[in-house]
This record gives structure tokens, sequence and C-alpha cells, in this order.
């Protein structure tokens, strides 16, 4: 992440993600939801263009989660539109505000 509270921000507040932990150091974020926690560190010189992060997340009522997203206009991947894939997981993708690809799949 290039900016904690960008970061923060997106994850609680357009995927729903809370900040977990007793306390709250400098340069790192601790985000969870359901039975997925995240953990982030900071790079400020981190530039989106060049970042090939990405994390696969196992989710649960996809369809659901893939809405309340679009309602809460999120972006979704241009390449990564909700589908079922040939390996039979039902998947999307987003990117966060430092290009991280987070795909959400489901087990058909």
């Amino acid at each position: 992440m290039r900016d904690k509270k960008a970061t923060k921000v997106f994850y609680t507040e357009k995927l729903g993600f809370k900040e977990f932990g007793s306390v709250d150091y400098e340069g790192y974020l601790m985000l969870e939801k359901d039975n997925i926690q995240i953990h982030f560190f900071e790079f400020k010189n981190l530039n989106p263009e060049e970042n090939y992060g990405q994390v696969y997340i196992r989710a649960e009522n996809i369809d659901n989660f893939y809405q309340s997203l679009l309602d809460n206009k999120v972006r979704i991947h241009p390449n990564g539109q909700l589908e079922i894939k040939p390996w039979k997981q039902k998947e999307f993708s987003i990117l966060d505000p430092d290009s991280n690809l987070l795909t959400f799949g489901q087990s058909l």
C-alpha cells in the first residue's frame, strides 16, 4: 500500500472489511472479513502501473457480494466480470487503489 488511509477506506467502506488488532502500527494495516485476513505493508514508492500483486479470495454468496460491490460503485476489472470459469469456479476481479488484483471465487 502507498497510503494507509486510502487503503483502509477502500477495503472497509467499499468491500466490507474491518480493521483488527489492538495496536495501530505505523506503515502496517491488518484487515479482516469473515475468515479472511489481509495484512498490508507500506510501500510509498510503489508505482501502481508496475504492480503485479494479486490475491485469490475464496468467497461464499459470490452473487450477492458482487452485487454489493456494484451497488457501492466499485469498479470491476475490465477482464474480470463475474462468470463461471472452465475450472468450475465462479469468479470476478477488481483492482484496489494500488492496483493489487483481487480475484474472488466460489466453487460450484
